[in-house]
């Protein structure tokens, strides 16, 4: 059975967002948000101006330093090799979600890791 990130990392269950946070990744005054509905894969965003605007998960802030707290704190290597192959996955069904920038620290990131737990 394949585990993907997403599940690993439910976001709808752990992610406070707050609409300030929201209204600011949106570029928009907070204000504007009438409310917010946490959906399995993206959040519903009921906005006073246009009516709704989905946002993915992917695209918060939280989801990359999420991920990089599940690096740094990857227990064994195998737990890290596995991680390592949940990101690929991710890498590549959603390339438009992350940046080059993004990918390049989480390897570096990642090798760092495994850099670490090789040498205990």
């Amino acid at each position: 059975m394949i585990i993907t990130l997403f599940r690993q990392i439910q976001p709808a269950q752990r992610f406070r967002l707050s609409p300030r946070y929201i209204a600011c990744l949106l570029k928009i005054p907070a204000s504007a948000i009438v409310r917010i509905e946490r959906w399995a894969y993206v959040l519903f965003v009921h906005r006073r101006d246009k009516g709704g605007q989905f946002v993915s998960y992917r695209q918060l802030n939280r989801w990359i330093r999420t991920i990089t707290h599940m690096i740094q704190t990857s227990p064994t290597l195998e737990d890290l090799k596995e991680l390592g192959q949940w990101i690929q996955q991710e890498s590549v069904k959603f390339e438009d979600r992350y940046s080059p920038k993004e990918l390049d620290y989480l390897r570096r990131l990642w090798a760092q890791r495994r850099s670490q737990l090789t040498s205990f």
